[in-house]
């Protein structure tokens, strides 16, 4: 009987397979399971002079994100194409997650702004910050591989609930190796550069757009503020 084919799509799926199982864990003598190691980008974002201080309050939302991108798990393309997990590795927590932490930390520890907090933390921000993170992944290029972040933003203002500023972030750092905790190290620098910039960003149109809505107010259509929930 002659042996049929693989086809690409079935061929793929199980390799798909087989490499999920592999980001689980190896085997070691004994045939027990040897646990991942579990890695943390190391953020550093430094206060940049030109950032104003702003007295307004602000919401970062849980970026959204591809379903590759919602596990703990590090995504690799080793070539164009191919999408793949390093084996017995994993983030601390999934990737929305870490950047979400990242910018909550670093809003925080700038001190250029009056509060922060997570979307639906209990805090009414002034304004939102809605975050969509299209890449989170090692990128072979040329055989080197490179941390690679793309995260789309909104900022919107609570009053009229519209988006009053938009713009795509990207970067690529690479590693200064293959082996994962140098991609890891890759990640923290190339995370802290991405945070960096949507700091400044949202904190100079932020305030840009606070300032346009206090202009154009009198005291005699000025609102008061919406009163919180009540809690029964």
């Amino acid at each position: 009987m002659t042996q049929r084919r693989m086809r690409p799509a079935a061929r793929l799926a199980a390799t798909a397979l087989l490499l999920a199982l592999a980001g689980c864990g190896s085997l070691i003598p004994g045939g027990q399971r040897e646990a991942p190691r579990v890695f943390a980008p190391d953020v550093q974002v430094r206060v940049d002079p030109s950032w104003p201080t702003v007295d307004w309050q602000l919401s970062v939302a849980t970026p959204s994100a591809s379903e590759s991108l919602t596990t703990s798990r590090i995504a690799v393309r080793p070539q164009p194409g191919e999408l793949e997990v390093y084996a017995g590795a994993l983030w601390m927590d999934a990737a929305p997650e870490l950047v979400q932490n990242a910018l909550v930390r670093a809003f925080e520890d700038s001190q250029r702004i009056m509060a922060v907090s997570r979307f639906g933390g209990g805090l009414r921000g002034d304004f939102a910050l809605l975050l969509d993170l299209r890449r989170f992944e090692s990128i072979y290029v040329d055989g080197h591989p490179q941390a690679t972040i793309e995260l789309s933003a909104k900022l919107t203002h609570f009053r009229g609930n519209r988006v009053v500023a938009a713009r795509t972030f990207h970067h690529a750092e690479p590693a200064t190796g293959t082996a994962v905790p140098l991609v890891s190290e890759a990640f923290g620098r190339g995370l802290s550069t991405v945070v960096s910039d949507v700091v400044g960003w949202t904190l100079t149109e932020g305030e840009r757009v606070a300032a346009a809505l206090e202009a154009a107010e009198t005291p005699a259509t000025r609102s008061e503020p919406l009163p919180l929930p009540r809690r029964d």
